[in-house]
């Protein structure tokens, strides 16, 4: 059997790239946010499909680019 030392990781092997947060910034989060609940609705009562709202909310990400676009699915 093999034992391996585990040791601290400095900050700089994961540092996060980090954006200011600009008014710009939060206004294109709140824009994204507010297309996303009107997707939602439009989804609920038909007028589009599964596939129209992934595709449409895949632009809106790009679009709008929120805090956790990169993560999202």
């Amino acid at each position: 059997m093999q034992v391996k030392q585990i040791t601290e990781l400095s900050n700089s092997q994961f540092a996060a790239k980090r954006k200011p947060v600009t008014e710009e910034r939060l206004q294109n989060e709140y824009d994204y946010y507010r297309s996303l609940m009107l997707l939602q609705k439009m989804l609920n009562v038909g007028l589009i499909t599964q596939e129209e709202f992934v595709k449409i909310d895949l632009r809106n990400r790009q679009s709008f680019s929120p805090f956790g676009a990169e993560l999202m699915p």
